[in-house]
């Protein structure tokens, strides 16, 4: 089984090395194909310098600055090329233990399509979140489970594994989503399709270094598209 990580970075410097030592040290690693948005503060940089000493480490350069879901598109792109099995998203800001990494790859071995970290079920959680952006992020999550239908309590978790097969079928590079609603757009056409998506809980931690690329334009895109999502939905269904 080959697999990948795809990492969106921008000014990811502070974290890159400890977040790449730490996922090529597990036992059967996966690569990382680092997606980076011209860092000015040479992240790509410091990513190809490891790749010296640690291996199976790529870089994908892109000329600007433009959003998590384009990132993720060329990246899915790139791997789904490249010929891999599993596909693993994850934050560079380490707010992701790599750790988990081993069950999520259990998970798919048992018949998962796609595996989504989660802070939402029993055993998951958040640490050093303000009380604002908790009460946002669950009842952002609890508004778009709802009106979508959708199963999974954590639809914009960004710990994910996913089988190459489910990911090639949803095409990922069809997707109009930045931000966080892109990480629901994937969950809501997956489960469109009938793929079996398992949780897994997660302690997710804020960062520590470097500055938080959330905004309230990303909060307003993500209620914006997943309320017009919902409906589309209706009148497809009446």
């Amino acid at each position: 089984m080959r697999s990948v990580i795809v990492l969106p970075t921008y000014n990811e410097r502070d974290n890159i090395e400890v977040f790449l030592r730490a996922v090529r040290s597990l036992e059967d690693a996966p690569d990382v194909l680092v997606v980076d948005d011209a860092s000015p503060d040479g992240t790509a940089d410091a990513a190809r310098a490891l790749d010296s000493e640690l291996g199976g480490i790529e870089v994908l350069d892109r000329a600007a600055k433009d959003g998590l879901g384009s990132a993720y598109r060329a990246g899915f792109e790139r791997v789904l090329a490249d010929g891999y099995d599993v596909v693993v998203s994850m934050d560079a800001d380490l707010s992701h233990d790599p750790a988990v990494i081993p069950e999520m790859f259990a998970l798919l071995d048992d018949g998962a399509d796609a595996v989504i970290g989660s802070r939402y079920v029993e055993g998951g959680g958040t640490t050093d979140w303000p009380i604002h952006r908790r009460l946002l992020s669950r009842w952002g999550n609890a508004y778009t489970r709802t009106v979508l239908g959708l199963s999974a309590s954590d639809c914009t978790s960004g710990y994910r594994a996913y089988t190459a097969a489910a990911l090639r079928s949803i095409d990922p590079t069809s997707t109009e989503a930045e931000g966080y609603a892109f990480l629901t757009e994937l969950v809501r056409r997956l489960d469109r399709q009938g793929h079996a998506i398992v949780e897994t809980p997660i302690t997710f931690r804020d960062r520590e270094r470097g500055k938080s690329k959330m905004s309230g334009r990303i909060v307003v895109e993500s209620m914006w598209r997943v309320t017009s999502w919902a409906v589309r939905d209706r009148f497809a269904r009446g």
